[in-house]
């Protein structure tokens, strides 16, 4: 009897335990599915099933109830006790509801009016090339060759389009999700910021939180190198500070900056999405209020590139997820890579500041040849089959852009093709796109 009081005891101790554990899991498993399908829903223009039969169907993720509603713009994802709430606005996108009511984000209008459309610039190229890369667009898209879930393919060469395709119910007007692409985005402004004269990536960091200890000698280049030095788990699988940091945080990049010292500055290489929060918030941090801050993105990043209306979504603090969130075509994303291979110019004219894009391509120091700043690299021959000059911005979940300078290539995919069962065979992708040139 004794012993069966025992056992039943542990038991209970290990149920207990359990719903505990599961409960700090919840903001993540209900958060996730409430933000992204609402993104997909209101943003992308995608069917709620189609996004839950894919984008949503695994681990605890998939057993969510979701409600979408229409009317008022909202989602909400329900998992056994708990639930979780995401809101559309118009021009902000989609915002995870923590700490205050629907009704009250709403009454934060956007402050900038609509872009009008403008012309297209990217124009079709080279008609042989683009005839040999069909079949490759056609077996990637339609026929899953070369594994994954793509929903766009957009190929450029030389600054024209030799390959487009996308899958069905996607088309060139659909906005769809940067994941980590975003990061090179944010390095982008940075550079446009520093040709400004508004920052220094080499100067230590004016963030009042870290004055008092080690962390005051972090620069914007550590960060942007993801060599800060800071704490941080990026595993996506559990409780991590990634997750953590999306799902539950009102203030990201504060959440990300309160992480203690762990290396030197400048010395260990780890990828933190926390590194990018911490860079945006501090861009932000240049400008007296949001509609500032949004008004320069406008006019100094996003329109020399010809994106209109783009949506790089805020969390509940105002800054745009830098890390994650930023919904543009897959012609935009295309037009962002041409900017970079033609040295930081568009149309011939500078954008970002000399010597950035080689600033960019430079392994960081503890890296291995594999990441630079806020773009990844193949100098560590990572696709053996592609250039070592090749760099490039790399998102969760299979979102790329490649750019190879020694071959005149922008190579954009986008999709749902998660690791490691529906993965892309990128480097055999992109072995026989150059097999054509």
């Amino acid at each position: 009897m004794k012993t069966k009081h025992i056992i039943l005891g542990v038991l209970g101790v290990a149920v207990i335990g359990g719903c505990l554990y599961l409960n700090t899991l919840m903001p993540i498993i209900t958060g996730y599915a409430a933000k992204n399908l609402a993104s997909d829903v209101f943003v992308s223009g995608r069917e709620p099933a189609d996004v839950e039969s894919l984008d949503l169907h695994f681990s605890f993720i998939k057993f969510n109830r979701n409600k979408v509603d229409f009317e008022n713009k909202t989602v909400t994802s329900r998992f056994l006790w708990a639930k979780s709430t995401a809101v559309y606005r118009e021009g902000w996108g989609v915002t995870l509801l923590r700490g205050k009511k629907a009704d009250e984000l709403r009454a934060e209008e956007f402050p900038l009016a609509p872009e009008a459309p403008v012309e297209e610039r990217l124009k079709p190229g080279e008609p042989e090339l683009a005839a040999r890369l069909e079949p490759i667009a056609k077996a990637f898209v339609d026929d899953h060759a070369y594994n994954g879930t793509p929903f766009a393919f957009v190929v450029l060469h030389d600054g024209a389009i030799v390959a487009e395709r996308y899958r069905e119910g996607i088309s060139e007007s659909t906005q769809l999700l940067s994941w980590s692409m975003g990061k090179s985005f944010v390095n982008a402004l940075a550079g446009i910021m520093c040709k400004d004269g508004m920052v220094d990536i080499n100067a230590p960091m004016d963030i009042p939180q870290w004055q008092n200890d080690g962390r005051k000698a972090i620069t914007l280049n550590d960060l942007m190198q993801m060599q800060s030095g800071l704490e941080w788990n990026e595993n996506y699988g559990n409780r991590s500070d990634v997750n953590l940091m999306l799902h539950r945080e009102k203030d990201m990049g504060l959440f990300a900056l309160s992480k203690p010292l762990e290396y030197e500055p400048g010395t260990h290489w780890y990828y933190s999405s926390g590194s990018t929060n911490i860079v945006m918030r501090y861009l932000r941090g240049k400008f007296a209020s949001d509609v500032e801050f949004l008004t320069y993105m406008r006019e100094r990043l996003f329109g020399p590139l010809g994106i209109r209306n783009a949506h790089f979504e805020p969390d509940m603090s105002g800054t745009p997820v830098g890390s994650s969130y930023l919904y543009v075509t897959a012609r935009d994303f295309a037009r962002f890579g041409e900017m970079f291979l033609e040295d930081g110019c568009v149309e011939g004219e500078r954008i970002l500041p000399e010597g950035w894009v080689e600033y960019t391509a430079t392994p960081a120091s503890d890296s291995n040849g594999g990441y630079g700043a806020f773009f990844w690299l193949n100098r560590n021959g990572v696709c053996p089959d592609a250039p070592a000059d090749m760099y490039s911005c790399q998102g969760h979940d299979g979102q790329e852009i490649y750019i190879i300078p020694s071959k005149g290539l922008v190579v954009v995919i986008l999709g749902y093709s998660p690791k490691p069962d529906r993965f892309i065979d990128f480097n055999g992708l992109l072995r026989d796109i150059i097999a054509q040139l």
